[in-house]
């Protein structure tokens, strides 16, 4: 049942709720019978009116302070509070968007609600007086429309009333047969964490407007709309079609003032849907990606899944539900980023709050990259394509912030962005360093584009989008180096979010070139390197920065073998921080190897034991911490931390949920990061089934994609390899990695090859 979803009873909250999705629009479904209620969000409604601009007149004089206090005075708590003075306005937030709310009556009776991951159709069974129903919602992606169906199994036994509900002011249009809403989302909104009077503002004529429009298609029955909304009595069955559409015009530019444009948008939407290949539709597209892999382990469980959760909450053993958790990541990245929508924020594109937990934007420290960890590697390339774009914006807005703040050409993005692409520290110099100043979240990025390349091996991709990229945080690099006399310094430097103690008992975050800094740094010279290489390119660029690599700090270790954090050995405020920056050369960097870099990964090893020493994890951590001892060879360590996730981190539906907290990271980035126990291509050996976990002895997968363009198809039964196949689309030799022995092979475009044959 690792594809299945099934639960006796509808969702309690929001949380609980199926999501659906095309990327562009967004929903919850909740199934509720006499009172439905389907959460709706769309990609591009944020706060705000429009880009801001970044008001620091003394940016280069206040870098300069940061430098000398550092590399002069070595005060490292007045070089951090400096860098407040080069903090600019706060992100602006993801919004929600409306409601549909559907009211019928009476009270169900043998009620089952379903996700099938492998259709994108949430389904609600029941029966009500007698009358068995059947209900449907899926979002389609061919033809950007919301659709929600019931049928009954006897004539004229549906009637309900229809209505849109928003925490946006709003005003109903109804014109020939469609009901819908506008309206707009704040103009100006202060940040959940930040106390203010008035933190919602709404302004007329301005902020991002949006329409959405309803019409429903009935067999049998009355219909009638009206401004109280849509009423049915009497149908055989029906299909309710939703559609919206805003003003956003590109982060560039102020939004459009003209509601009835966006209302007219979303309503010529519905009018080119035909509701009868709409389903077929929706499913071939959903299954042309969703198919291309999937993960199985040991048998499957016929349980609801709620019950499943909380087996294991009690110590169960379930690793069906492990791949059901994995498949659900490549299902809901799927429904929250395809091309030419926006990349997936901190919750994707779900979410219920006008002021959700940190502005459900891209926080670009790990979150936003670890939403894409999984899209390559799980054969979801297209996928990938927002966070493309997202990268293309913040390098042309970030150029203007390099600028203003280094007096520094190529570009620069900082801790968090939002849908008007700001890239510089946030908090107006009322946030602490340590969330806002780490001027190398852009070269993170970057490295997801190299990633890309590595795995498709598109060189156009790599010549027009990603390497002039790439270059531009090279160039920004270069000029930010210092040399001290002895080395090349990255200065001012964080390891995100984790304080130092000083000798004073003072806490402190900026100083000298970070661990977490020297691995970005060394790994965006050497992409920069590698696709001129594929390119033929050979740039005074690349020939800086390959001097400047190896004139950068070394990476240290402490006189208990850990690696460094910092250029010293701070006391961290925080042993058991979430963060593990510092390994960030094990993964997803790939410099730390237990083969190649022995020493390296003791001392990640050795790191990695004491920070989760009585540790308590969140989702996004336990993610990482699968990855990292994946890459150690810890296979059991890696359950350990599922384990804890799925018991604990998890709603009934297995979305992410922390209290009332929800990022959607910890879904994606842990589908990412249990491919690595299976399969592991970062060095040139690809390796097979690489840490398998003993508690997993019976499994398979297929479609896991390996860098060089190869996919793989993998059988285990008794934590021995069974079968193994490979496809290739590009011409190559490989060395692989089987359990048992290393093989050479070329290979052609399009072959199959059979590595390991079932006996």
């Amino acid at each position: 049942m690792s594809h299945l979803l099934w639960f006796h009873a509808p969702a309690a909250d929001w949380f609980e709720a199926l999501p659906l999705g095309n990327g562009h629009l967004g929903a919850k479904v909740y199934g509720g019978v006499a009172d439905e209620r389907i959460a709706l969000n769309l990609d591009d409604v944020w706060s705000g009116d429009g880009p801001r601009s970044l008001e620091v007149a003394d940016g280069p004089a206040v870098l300069a302070d940061v430098r000398r206090s550092l590399l002069e005075d070595g005060d490292q708590l007045a070089a951090t509070e400096r860098t407040r003075s080069l903090q600019g306005p706060l992100v602006e937030s993801y919004q929600p968007l409306a409601d549909l709310v559907i009211r019928s009556g009476g009270t169900a009776t043998a009620y089952r609600r379903t996700l099938d991951l492998s259709t994108g159709v949430v389904g609600v069974d029941y029966t009500v007086d007698g009358t068995r129903f059947r209900r449907e919602t899926f979002v389609s992606a061919p033809d950007q429309v919301l659709a929600w169906t019931i049928t009954a199994d006897r004539p004229a036994a549906v009637s309900l009333g229809l209505c849109l509900e928003s925490l946006h002011p709003v005003s109903v249009e109804v014109a020939e047969g469609t009901y819908g809403v506008v309206g707009r989302a704040p103009s100006d909104l202060t940040i959940e964490y930040r106390d203010r009077p008035d933190p919602i503002r709404y302004e007329e004529g301005r902020g991002i407007g949006f329409g959405v429009a309803l019409r429903v298609v009935a067999q049998g029955g009355d219909v009638t709309t009206s401004p109280a909304g849509v009423a049915v009595r009497g149908a055989d069955q029906l299909t309710v079609l939703v559609a919206a559409a805003s003003t956003f015009a590109g982060w560039k530019v102020p939004p459009g003032r003209d509601l009835s444009a966006a209302f007219a948008k979303a309503t010529a939407t519905l009018d080119a849907v035909d509701v009868d290949k709409l389903r077929a539709r929706h499913v071939e597209d959903h299954a042309s990606l969703y198919d291309r892999a999937s993960l199985e382990l040991g048998p499957a469980v016929n349980l609801p899944t709620d019950e499943r959760v909380r087996a294991v909450a009690a110590g169960g053993n379930d690793p069906d539900l492990v791949a059901l958790a994995f498949n659900l990541g490549r299902y809901l990245l799927i429904a929250s980023s395809r091309p030419g929508t926006q990349a997936a924020n901190l919750q994707g594109i779900w979410n219920q709050d006008r002021r959700p937990m940190w502005a459900s934007d891209w926080t670009n420290n790990i979150n936003t990259q670890m939403n894409y960890w999984l899209a390559d590697l799980t054969g979801l390339s297209e996928c990938f394509d927002p966070l493309t774009d997202l990268l293309e914006g913040l390098a042309a807005s970030g150029a203007e912030t390099a600028r203003i703040l280094y007096d520094a050409p190529g570009w620069v993005s900082h801790h968090n962005a939002d849908i008007w692409r700001a890239t510089w520290p946030v908090g107006d110099g009322g946030d602490d360093p340590v969330w806002s100043m780490c001027a190398t979240c852009g070269v993170w990025l970057t490295a997801h584009l190299m990633e890309h390349y590595r795995f498709g091996l598109d060189a156009d991709f790599l010549r027009e989008r990603a390497y002039p990229v790439i270059a531009g945080a090279a160039e920004f690099v270069l000029a930010m180096l210092v040399d001290d006399g002895e080395q090349l310094q990255f200065i001012p430097s964080t390891a995100p979010e984790h304080h130092f103690v000083l000798p004073s008992g003072e806490k402190a975050s900026v100083d000298l070139t970070s661990t977490y800094d020297i691995w970005l740094i060394r790994e965006l010279f050497a992409n920069l390197i590698e696709a001129e290489g594929v390119l033929g390119l050979s740039s005074d660029l690349a020939r800086r920065a390959t001097t400047a690599r190896g004139r950068l700090p070394q990476i240290g270790t402490t006189s208990d073998g850990r690696l460094l954090e910092w250029p010293t050995d701070w006391q961290p405020s925080e042993p058991q921080h979430r963060h593990q920056s510092h390994l960030y050369g094990l993964y997803p960097g790939a410099e730390i190897d237990p083969l190649r870099t022995p020493e390296w990964a003791a001392a990640a090893r050795t790191s990695l034991e004491l920070r989760t020493d009585g540790a308590v994890n969140g989702g996004w951590t336990a993610a990482w911490l699968v990855a990292l001892w994946a890459r150690l060879f810890e296979p059991s360590r890696a359950v350990a931390a599922i384990q804890d996730y799925l018991s604990r981190l998890v709603s009934d539906n297995l979305m992410h949920r922390d209290g009332d907290i929800f990022q959607i990271d910890a879904n994606l980035g842990m589908t990412g990061c249990i491919a690595e126990l299976l399969l592991q291509s970062h060095t040139d050996v690809i390796r097979i089934l690489p840490a398998l976990p003993p508690e997993w002895p019976d499994g398979s997968f297929h479609g896991l994609r390996a860098r060089g363009g190869l996919t793989f198809d993998i059988t285990w039964r008794n934590s021995t390899l069974t079968q193994a196949a490979v496809h290739a689309t590009h011409p190559g030799t490989h060395q692989i990695a089987l359990p048992t022995e290393t093989r050479t092979i070329t290979l052609t475009p399009g072959q199959y090859l059979h590595l390991v044959t079932p006996t």
